[in-house]
């Protein structure tokens, strides 16, 4: 997938956790990924350093699909798929 093609992917939801220590910010995540309907894309915007190494590995062990990860300077932002089945 192309950059252009990965950016025009619109989030159902985003979630601001720049600041939220670990496991925090995982425990939020995975709160707000199951408020969202079955196959809803939520974008969560992470420090740099643990938070964007710990979130990411975290999700994936709980069956959440990681489609895109991008640098954004001073903090990351990862789009994470809810997965139908949950």
């Amino acid at each position: 997938m192309s950059q252009s093609q990965a950016r025009s992917v619109i989030p159902d939801a985003q979630l601001d956790l720049r600041g939220t220590p670990c496991p925090i910010n995982f425990v939020r995540t995975k709160l707000r990924l199951e408020q969202l309907p079955p196959g809803s894309l939520l974008e969560v915007w992470l420090d740099p350093g643990e938070p964007l190494e710990q979130v990411p590995d975290s999700l994936k062990m709980e069956g959440y699909g990681i489609e895109q990860i991008e640098d954004r300077s001073d903090y990351f932002a990862i789009q994470v798929r809810r997965p139908t089945d949950k």
